[in-house]
């Protein structure tokens, strides 16, 4: 793993009590960029059908763990127009 300024562990343990199948970082923290505050852009994709409710609050559970804003979507929820960008500087921090 890179070194990311928020602690991995705390997000990997979220991940784990939340079906979550693999979660991406990118924007700032990938292209090193970021500044104190600066958000965590993360895209996440769960092994299991998840509600927009069960979204938004491993969202809330993951900025707090974080100690940081957290934008969190899912791949389909990418604009068509910002894909190919996103996608190209994703990085992989969590799969299960």
């Amino acid at each position: 793993m890179d070194a990311y300024p928020f602690d991995t562990r705390k997000l990997i343990e979220l991940c784990r009590q939340h079906d979550v199948a693999k979660l991406s970082v990118f924007g700032s923290m990938v292209r090193g960029e970021a500044t104190d505050e600066s958000d965590i852009d993360l895209i996440v994709e769960f092994s299991k059908r998840k509600s927009l409710l069960a979204l938004v609050a491993l969202e809330r559970q993951l900025s707090q763990a974080l100690g940081r804003k957290v934008d969190l979507l899912t791949e389909a929820a990418i604009s068509p127009y910002l894909r190919d960008r996103i996608m190209r500087e994703v990085h992989v921090i969590y799969e299960a």
